[in-house]
């Protein structure tokens, strides 16, 4: 081999090295930053999927998905009405905590059929939760889990009071603060 052949393979081989680098540098830099955007639910995806491409095109999906629904916020009166009813859920576990924890579960659904969720799938409204409150879904799937063993009296009072949190966790940011200032 000559100098000039020589010379053009190191060419060769250092630009595919860069290039190979950026390409790694543009993954690293994706994978952090849908690691920072969704948490729990990125590592989840990815179990699910099988890699990271296949999770970010599934977590951009559900992104395009949310965008063209007409997410609308609940007015005041709506607010109110959601805060009251909470409340009243909120009680009854003192009493009834399976009662409760299907209550709560039922208001959530309700709340966002109002906001204008397809809640007809739970697989879907968690996907549609994990965009919007990715900090929140890994709790509501957990939530919705219990209640499911509610209906066969198997879930611990302990699991419906965890049940309870992640659904006010959820109801608070599907219904925003109370505008009566309580």
């Amino acid at each position: 081999m000559n100098t000039t052949s020589i010379i053009t393979v190191v060419a060769i081989l250092v630009i595919f090295g860069i290039v190979l680098g950026i390409g790694a540098f543009i993954r690293r830099r994706n994978n952090r930053k849908f690691k920072a955007q969704y948490g729990d639910e990125y590592d989840l995806a990815i179990k699910k999927m099988g890699s990271e491409k296949k999770a970010q095109a599934e977590l951009r999906g559900r992104e395009k998905h949310i965008e063209k629904m007409d997410i609308r916020p609940l007015t005041d009166a709506e607010r109110e009405q959601y805060h009251v009813e909470w409340a009243a859920v909120q009680a009854d576990f003192v009493n009834e905590p399976g009662r409760a924890i299907g209550s709560a579960d039922h208001l959530i659904m309700e709340v966002m059929q109002l906001r204008n969720y397809p809640v007809s799938d739970f697989n879907q409204r968690a996907a549609d939760v994990s965009i919007r409150y990715p900090e929140l879904v890994k709790d509501y799937r957990a939530a919705r889990e219990i209640a499911i063993k509610n209906t066969d009296q198997k879930a611990t009072t302990e699991e419906m009071r965890q049940a309870m949190i992640s659904y006010r966790s959820l109801f608070d940011r599907l219904v925003g603060a109370s505008t009566s200032g309580k």
